[in-house]
């Protein structure tokens, strides 16, 4: 029930996404079909389903939330390409197909992550209730700027060998570079939700949690990182841990959770 949830959200999402991107035939072309190939290349889009449903857990099922979704998903694209950059990780493919810097240039990968950034907040200027764009654009600037997902980058690309990292460096560097984003979605979820302040609050360690799970899971997957340090058993037990936080976090919605505890179960159990 959740899969098929999650896959109309997707869709419904995706649908969004190829509404507000550049058409590839308008110039300049290569980058707006850069910008759509790194967008619209697959992805679970965890991160903007996160934040509609933390608005409609609130109690408002409004556009603007599907919207801020999308300039979320903007910016973990952007983030991704340049993630994956030969200055950075090095990545040649991601998820399944080359890289963007690999099909289009290292010249134009950064051109499309740079142009995904500035459209995110062009998305995030269209909403409707203009009172809270002030409120949407802090949080997010902070999120994915030094004291979050780029500071989390920083650290990571600072450490030399990585072999001997140790837990605590690990676990601020899965805080920042991944859970940033997740917990930001949660908390501008609520915000465009009218979410009372507690409940805003709860959101957010919702997403701290979870997006901390999150990291944790794919380390398992990929028998990387925190799994590496800690062993399989023990990140899978941290991971547990995680999810219950995050679930009884949100617990001050009641039943209206439902769709974020379902979310949080489908991350711990995941497969891919």
């Amino acid at each position: 029930m959740i899969k098929s949830y999650l896959e109309k959200n997707r869709k419904s999402i995706d649908r969004a996404l190829d509404r507000y991107l550049p058409k590839k035939t308008a110039m300049p072309n290569l980058i707006h079909e850069a910008m759509r190939y790194s967008v619209l290349n697959g992805g679970k889009r965890i991160r903007p389903i996160l934040l509609v449903e933390s608005a409609k857990s609130a109690g408002r099922k409004t556009g603007d939330a599907l919207l801020l979704g999308c300039a979320i998903e903007l910016i973990h694209a952007y983030s991704l390409i340049h993630d994956d950059l030969p200055s950075m990780d090095d990545a040649a493919t991601r998820r399944g197909r080359p890289s963007c810097h690999i099909k289009y240039g290292e010249a134009n990968a950064i051109l499309a992550g740079d142009a995904l950034l500035s459209l995110a907040f062009n998305v995030i200027s269209q909403i409707k209730d203009k009172k809270k764009i002030g409120d949407i654009i802090f949080e997010v600037s902070r999120a994915i700027g030094t004291f979050g997902m780029v500071g989390g980058q920083a650290i990571d690309l600072s450490i030399k060998d990585k072999a001997n990292i140790n837990l605590p460096t690990m676990e601020y560097i899965n805080i920042l570079k991944t859970g940033s984003l997740i917990k930001v979605s949660c908390k501008i979820g609520g915000i465009i939700g009218s979410a009372s302040q507690k409940k805003i609050k709860a959101l957010e360690a919702y997403g701290e949690h979870l997006g901390l799970a999150f990291q944790i899971v794919d380390d398992i997957l990929d028998d990387d990182g925190y799994a590496k340090i800690v062993g399989i058993s023990a990140a899978r037990e941290e991971a547990e841990d995680l999810i219950s936080v995050a679930k009884k976090s949100v617990d001050v919605f009641g039943k209206k959770a439902g769709n974020l505890n379902k979310i949080a179960d489908f991350i711990l159990k995941r497969e891919n």
